[in-house]
């Protein structure tokens, strides 16, 4: 056997192996079935879900800056965390009415469902997550507009399983100016091509700063939530 021939029947066998040690992250949604069943048994018991919002930044930044910043952020506490796992970002959520446009639905390409379908989706994906095994669901509202829901879907859940289940934790959210400084700096951080145009003071620098402090705020919020020690 040539040493050609004898490459091309190991490669698939190689392949096979190499996948098969493979690590897929903390993303749900990089896992297979098998491969989030094995997690969650051997300890992955809290899932993360990271809720954006798809709206209007004027000409400073994207539209889905509330995406790509809970993603990256949600990704950072699952790792300081260890036992998270991060669930897909939620993109659609409240942002007004259409017909008259109110809110951010006044800028185009911002998107909007009712809060009523909000508050469902988030309480059918909490309800999933617990039948697969999770134990603590985090809502990581990064969009000041809804965290009302979020509470609100908490505690009814809390209340149904007779247990603090469901997470909003304290240290992720605060207010910032829509597309000012702060906002701005903190998309710098997460993706510079978030940003289209930057207001004086935005800096990468000044939001790395802000993310890490968020995210030690937010590990400690869900510490302290969960009991761990």
């Amino acid at each position: 056997m040539t040493a050609l021939l004898r490459l091309a029947y190991a490669a698939p066998l190689i392949f096979s192996a190499a996948c098969a040690f493979a690590d897929p992250g903390v993303f749900l949604e990089d896992h297979t079935s098998p491969e989030l069943r094995a997690a969650v048994d051997a300890g992955k018991s809290t899932i993360l879900v990271p809720i954006g919002g798809t709206e209007q930044n004027g000409a400073g930044m994207v539209l889905g800056k509330h995406n790509a910043r809970a993603r990256h952020l949600a990704e950072r506490i699952a790792s300081r965390l260890g036992d998270a796992l991060v669930a897909p970002v939620i993109a659609y959520v409240p942002e007004g009415s259409i017909d008259p446009p109110t809110g951010h639905m006044r800028g185009a390409g911002t998107i909007t469902i009712p809060v009523d379908a909000f508050e469902k989706t988030l309480e059918s994906a909490a309800r999933s997550f617990r039948h697969h095994g999770f134990r603590h669901i985090v809502l990581l509202g990064d969009h000041g507009g809804y965290h009302r829901s979020l509470r609100k879907v908490a505690d009814r859940l809390n209340r149904e399983w007779k247990r603090a289940a469901v997470i909003v934790p304290e240290g992720y959210y605060r207010e910032l100016e829509h597309a000012g400084v702060e906002d701005t700096s903190l998309a710098l951080a997460v993706d510079p091509k978030l940003v289209r145009q930057a207001p004086p003071g935005a800096s990468a620098v000044a939001g790395r700063d802000a993310a890490e402090q968020l995210v030690e705020r937010t590990v400690a919020s869900i510490e302290k939530a969960t009991a761990r020690r």
